[in-house]
């Protein structure tokens, strides 16, 4: 391990058996942890037995801060980046600490491991050679313009989503993409309660009318077919 460097330190989504052994060994020999929630992130350490400086890095506060975390790495310190699940920098807080520490000519080192997309993704059985990540779409400004936008994505798409939003997400899909454009929810991937419901818009919309939606969200979306492009040319015709 090395002196002035940053980490990135992907965790576990869900079942904490997920951490790869060279995650908690450079966690338990970094000088500081950053957590986007210390409290959170307690709980994973105390579980592997790591005790270590840690400190509140998140949305909040990071523009205050990245400077002086990149300073106090240039002055010898060896810094791990935790969010609160999964891998910064992906739809959680460190894109900017990345960016002033690569600015700074301050080494950086993501380590490979857990994150949602992938799992629902290949989970979803929709194509996954090509894919794009759209992360958690706008809540209000600029929503349905996004929606439309990507209505002739050919790629699979995926998104982040709360379980609050799943629904109207999935009924402003349905009205522009199509009823029958087929789409997969994962819910709680790698927990106990573990779900992947496939079906069109219409299906899903249904299931999840009836039976309510509780726990983190991934929904992949299928991408604009060549049918359903000649059946659109067909129609304006």
């Amino acid at each position: 391990m090395s002196e002035n460097k940053l980490y990135i330190i992907p965790t576990p989504i869900g079942n904490l058996e997920d951490m790869t052994y060279r995650a908690v060994n450079i966690l338990k020999a970094v000088d500081v942890i950053l957590a986007e929630d210390t409290r959170t992130s307690s709980v994973l350490l105390q579980h592997y037995g790591i005790a270590a400086k840690m400190y509140a890095h998140h949305k909040f506060n990071e523009h205050r801060t990245v400077e002086l975390l990149a300073e106090k790495i240039l002055r010898g310190q060896s810094v791990a980046l935790l969010s609160d699940a999964g891998t910064p920098g992906i739809s959680d807080p460190g894109f900017l600490l990345v960016k002033t520490c690569v600015e700074r000519d301050i080494e950086v080192e993501c380590l490979p491991g857990a994150t949602a997309l992938i799992p629902a993704l290949v989970n979803s059985g929709l194509p996954s050679d090509r894919f794009c990540f759209e992360g958690f779409l706008p809540q209000k400004k600029g929503r349905q313009k996004r929606i439309i936008q990507l209505r002739d994505e050919e790629r699979t798409m995926v998104f982040y989503e709360s379980p609050y939003r799943l629904l109207k997400t999935l009924q402003q899909l349905s009205a522009v993409f199509g009823e029958e454009r087929r789409a997969c929810v994962s819910r709680e991937l790698s927990k106990l309660h573990e779900e992947n419901s496939r079906g069109t818009f219409t299906e899903l919309i249904s299931y999840y009318t009836e039976k309510g939606v509780r726990g983190e969200i991934v929904l992949v979306v299928e991408g604009k077919s060549g049918k359903q492009k000649r059946y659109e040319e067909e129609n304006d015709d």
